[in-house]
């Protein structure tokens, strides 16, 4: 299996060579979930890079501004391009004259959707950090249980995200749809081996994933308009403190976690083709055999004991 890279390849090949050759540039791009993307450039104007988002209010409400003005302050553009909800831009006057420099810019605009939506996660491991620390501090006193907040990310018109913080862990959990039957077997298998995985000693350190269908988990089992039909899927993640305490290690969970949805049906899709492919081959083989145990066409003359020839009707 493979792992899907958070950078968008086609908007770093495009700025890449427009920032080393400045020219006209009109196009637009599309990434996982419908996220669009429009870059623009006259052949002597600024060059602006513009983000669309569905969902982007579900991650605007969880600080999604104040991450991508953190990333990308000098570049944001005051009035964004109508149909985006963020616009860059650029000119030869903010872009790195290094090339060291031009190429790490080049690398951080690729990075643009997972920025923004680092906005629940990042969030989140600041509300458990916080948690964490008031209940050391009011160790042995009775306090009264917080009901833990709930960040939901309607990434999809039928599928939705939920980000819970507490004291010991963050949780976030997937509903996934599945298209058909084949679909739900495939996705309970990968999922499955999730689960068994952590059973090697090499990786018990990996996030503990419970899989449910149907049933939401307890955890959002109170939020009204959850789907409980039979192509429905719930995965939990539950994430400790040595997943996000250290900024290495959170920047490369908030990266993978975020296309959880995505790698799994994209490898979905990837083993309903090879399994295609091999029955076509099989059913190949099959009719090879078959034409090789055609009996040969009879011969229609034949000749008797005593050396007469006759011919079959």
């Amino acid at each position: 299996m493979i792992l899907l890279e958070s950078e968008n390849l086609l908007i770093k090949d495009l700025l890449g060579k427009h920032f080393n050759q400045p020219g006209p540039v009109d196009q637009t791009l599309t990434d996982f979930d419908g996220v669009r993307y429009h870059v623009e450039s006259t052949k002597t104007g600024p060059l602006t890079l513009s983000m669309g988002i569905h969902w982007y209010q579900d991650l605007a409400q969880n600080g999604a501004f104040d991450i991508l003005k953190r990333e990308y302050g000098p570049y944001i553009k005051s009035e964004t391009n109508v149909g985006y909800n963020i616009t860059l831009e650029f000119d030869q006057s903010n872009i790195p004259a290094d090339p060291t420099a031009r190429t790490e810019l080049v690398r951080s605009l690729s990075l643009l959707k997972r920025n923004a939506m680092a906005a629940p996660f990042e969030r989140a491991f600041a509300i458990q950090n916080k948690l964490e620390k008031e209940a050391e501090a009011a160790a042995g006193q009775q306090l009264e249980p917080v009901k833990p907040e709930v960040m939901i990310i309607r990434y999809r018109d039928d599928e939705a995200f939920y980000v819970i913080p507490s004291v010991d862990r963050v949780t976030v959990v997937f509903s996934t749809v599945f298209q058909d039957e084949t679909d739900r077997i495939f996705g309970k298998v990968f999922l499955q081996e999730f689960v068994d995985a952590r059973r090697q000693p090499s990786i018990q350190n990996a996030p503990q994933v419970l899989y449910s269908n149907r049933e939401p988990p307890l955890e959002i089992r109170s939020i009204p308009g959850l789907s409980r039909g039979e192509d429905v899927g719930y995965v939990t993640f539950v994430l400790f403190p040595r997943h996000f305490t250290n900024p290495d290690v959170a920047h490369s969970t908030i990266s993978r976690i975020q296309l959880f949805r995505d790698y799994l049906h994209y490898h979905i899709k990837c083993s309903k083709a090879y399994m295609h492919s091999r029955m076509r081959h099989r059913v190949a083989e099959f009719l090879k055999v078959l034409n090789r145990a055609k009996p040969e066409q009879a011969e229609k003359e034949r000749k008797t004991a005593s050396g007469r020839t006759f011919r079959r009707a």
